[in-house]
């Protein structure tokens, strides 16, 4: 059995949704960065498959790949330091709590 481009959408898909569940569903700001971790290595998966199964040999979707994981890495990195800015101000990184824009 060989591996096709619909076992690598499907992969694709269940990553997604176990990364928007994980966006979605909880209230720790760290599990919601890492759904959307999760979301973006699916858009990855895809944006590499799709460019294998159905170009000509090109590099498109591994440069997009690329760019996505430059942008993630930058993302983590801003986001964890924000995290742990509210964390020593509020003494929690719960979402539902953190209410610094509110007046």
């Amino acid at each position: 059995m060989t591996v096709g481009l619909q076992h690598y959408v499907v992969l694709s898909a269940i990553l997604f949704s176990i990364g928007l569940y994980g966006t979605l569903g909880r209230r720790n700001a760290i599990v919601v960065l890492m759904g959307i971790e999760l979301m973006l290595n699916a858009a990855n998966i895809s944006l590499v498959a799709f460019s294998r199964y159905l170009t000509p040999p090109a590099l498109t979707g591994q440069v997009f790949a690329l760019f996505v994981i430059v942008v993630a890495a930058a993302e983590a990195a801003v986001a964890l330091a924000i995290i742990m800015t509210i964390y020593r101000n509020r003494r929690t990184i719960e979402v539902d709590k953190i209410d610094l824009m509110k007046w």
